[in-house]
């Protein structure tokens, strides 16, 4: 696989291959033969105890270890996650780490491969694993871990684990504790860990701003251990823990915590409390994107009308004129003089900052580069609309 991120023209339906969305089909089918056998109360107990342990292979292991490398283990215990995780059929160990580390990369950009931001929910939450751009394995983005030869090896017999795990649920529980234990919860552990790519970039609360649409979801969290803080994780990807609180339900840590009693794990790191506070120095692009998202909350066309009305009979207004015969600059030289965004009618943006960025202690850089987006797009929309029109008109 070419080591370019994916471009953004082929995430369309042609993109598919379709030969590899069939045992994903047939894994959901599967799931319809609980109306041939006799299920059994302890088929059941098999199915949420398996939803369990593997998302936590997924979690504890996918993610947390190989993606992000947030607390040690020894070469046996690694070898035992990345097993764990590729039973719940979810492709390969490196290729997972290597897709969600392109993930963070380029987080609800259009490079980002599973963004429902910019290429729909259906295809973030699951139609983008078959796609042809990220068919094969990119080790590129997973070199610290091609130096273990049995992970590369797992990593390409993928479909190993689970094809033993349902052998060993079918000579422990037979028929029905294969349809219940292992294919009904294989699907649910898909769909419960796509929501994550899908749902918690959609719904949910935005603590931090991360420069992407990622959100904090406690429904989520539960269903998957502890992944439903995304939104603390995307702030800080490195720790162990996604919840940053207290109150924040964090499954999956709980038990690293717990393994680290016993040294089966060690060096869990933990997000430092100027991160949690929300103190960490924000990037360039997060703020360019946080100001965005504020100044997309105006409409823009209503500043522009209020800015008319508000200079209607003034001598402001001619000067306003004056400039626009000049061009763009002198407009959004005239908007910045006159302070448009402090004007009563039009509402305060550092107001609105602070009800949208709760967690943020200065909001100072997106206020001001929100100001200048708004600054600028009234310009333009005074200037396409004929100041002079629209000053007769009011």
């Amino acid at each position: 696989m070419s080591t370019e991120p994916c471009n953004s023209n082929s995430l369309d339906e042609d993109d598919i291959v379709h030969p590899r969305v069939l045992p994903f089909i047939f894994v959901h089918l599967a799931c319809l033969a609980i109306f041939w056998v006799d299920v059994q109360p302890t088929d059941w107990i098999l199915c949420g105890g398996l939803y369990v342990i593997r998302m936590f292979g997924i979690t504890a292991g996918f993610h947390r270890y190989f993606s992000h490398r947030a607390f040690k283990t020894s070469r046996g215990f690694q070898f035992f996650l990345a097993f764990l995780g590729q039973s719940s059929a979810q492709r390969g160990t490196l290729w997972w780490a290597a897709k969600h580390r392109e993930h963070h990369k380029y987080s609800d950009t259009e490079q980002d491969v599973h963004s429902p931001v910019r290429h729909g929910f259906w295809y973030s939450h699951v139609l983008w694993i078959f796609s042809k751009s990220v068919r094969t394995p990119n080790h590129s983005g997973i070199k610290d871990f091609l130096k273990y030869p049995e992970l590369v090896w797992l990593d390409k017999w993928d479909k190993l684990p689970p094809f033993i795990l349902a052998v060993l649920v079918w000579l422990v529980a037979g028929w029905s504790g294969l349809i219940v234990g292992f294919f009904i919860s294989t699907v649910l552990l898909f769909h419960g860990t796509f929501t994550i790519n899908s749902l918690s970039h959609i719904y949910g609360k935005q603590t931090y701003i991360t420069g992407d649409n990622s959100r904090n979801n406690l429904f989520l969290a539960i269903i998957t251990l502890g992944e439903g803080w995304h939104n603390n994780h995307h702030h800080f990807p490195s720790v162990t823990p996604q919840g940053f609180r207290w109150w924040q339900i964090d499954v999956t840590y709980y038990i690293l915590k717990t393994l680290s009693i016993f040294r089966v794990v060690w060096d869990l790191r933990l997000p430092p409390k100027h991160v949690v506070e929300g103190k960490r120095r924000m990037s360039l692009a997060v703020i360019e994107t946080a100001a965005q998202q504020l100044a997309a909350s105006f409409s823009i066309e209503q500043i522009s009308k209020t800015v008319i009305q508000v200079l209607a009979h003034t001598p402001k207004l001619d000067e306003l004129r004056n400039r626009a015969r000049i061009g763009h600059a002198e407009v959004e030289a005239f908007l910045k003089e006159i302070k448009i965004l402090e004007s009563p009618k039009i509402g305060n943006l550092k107001d609105k900052a602070q009800n949208m960025f709760t967690h943020i202690p200065s909001l100072n850089p997106i206020v001001e580069r929100a100001n200048q987006i708004i600054v600028q797009s009234v310009s333009i929309w005074l200037l396409q609309n004929d100041i002079c029109d629209s000053a007769d008109r009011v």
